[in-house]
């Protein structure tokens, strides 16, 4: 029994570190292509391209900031009056979550027009992009505030 319960221990071990290696292996390309992916939303938002926008989100995603959560319908309406005119991304982190689907965070710095108020803001980004039918798409966002 007891080398029964060592060697369930060792081969979990085992897997563990060789799904570890493994994902290192590819998160490399991943991150740059869910990257790539937030600054396609991005820039979408600066070229006014709402239906690019929307079709980068997932038909359940969920969005979360200072007013609370917010389904894909809500979001869309409410960019139609936003618009960036510049931003920067930086101090980029990531998680892989699997082979399609991983995590980033990061901090943006902004200024753009939103509803006919100019605005300048930094906030910290978390974003998870999945890949659906051979298409990436985000099904989650929350952005809070930076001090």
């Amino acid at each position: 029994m007891r080398n029964s319960v060592a060697f369930r221990a060792a081969a979990a071990l085992f897997l563990l570190v060789a799904w570890q290696a493994s994902a290192r292996g590819q998160t490399p390309a991943l991150q740059e292509r869910i990257a790539a992916k937030e600054r396609e939303e991005l820039n979408s938002l600066k070229t006014g391209d709402l239906a690019l926008f929307a079709g980068l989100l997932a038909d359940d995603a969920v969005f979360v900031d200072i007013h609370g959560p917010a389904g894909k319908t809500e979001v869309v309406e409410h960019t139609a009056g936003f618009r960036l005119l510049e931003y920067a991304m930086e101090d980029v982190r990531f998680v892989p979550i699997s082979e399609t689907a991983g995590l980033i965070a990061y901090k943006l710095t902004e200024k753009g027009a939103s509803h006919g108020r100019d605005f300048a803001a930094t906030v910290y980004v978390s974003a998870l992009w999945v890949e659906r039918e051979g298409k990436w798409v985000c099904k989650f966002s929350q952005e809070t505030a930076a001090k």
